[in-house]
């Protein structure tokens, strides 16, 4: 029996900066994904959720936050200041992080598509 092998995301209506951009979220967002799996009704840290693939920071947040995040695939959370305003909205700040949603097209179409949760 063979393995499936994952097949790269065609997204021809989205531009090469926004995909390079959602791209680089989607494995954050995994790495974040596996952090909640051993951090179950606690708090943890989590990775910065950004664009920049080059990001190292984290964000010490509780489970049930990340949850509440991850409850709409267009969330990310993201250090203050990582923010990209031209593809997504701040919409809770506090101290330690930013929820950002992405914007309606492309950015959200593309947050959705790489949603591992669906």
């Amino acid at each position: 029996m063979g393995h499936a092998t994952a097949t790269p995301h065609k997204l021809p209506w989205v531009d090469p900066r926004t995909e390079r951009v959602g791209k680089n979220e989607a494995v954050f967002r995994e790495v974040n994904e596996r952090i909640n799996d051993v951090s179950r009704f606690e708090s943890g840290e989590y990775h910065c959720e950004c664009g920049n693939a080059a990001c190292a920071e984290t964000v010490p947040m509780a489970v049930a936050d990340y949850e509440a995040v991850r409850s709409d695939p267009t969330f990310f959370v993201v250090v203050p200041g990582h923010e990209i305003p031209d593809l997504e909205d701040v919409i809770v700040r506090n101290e330690a992080f930013l929820v950002v949603q992405k914007r309606a097209g492309a950015p959200a179409e593309l947050a959705a598509e790489l949603d591992s949760r669906d």
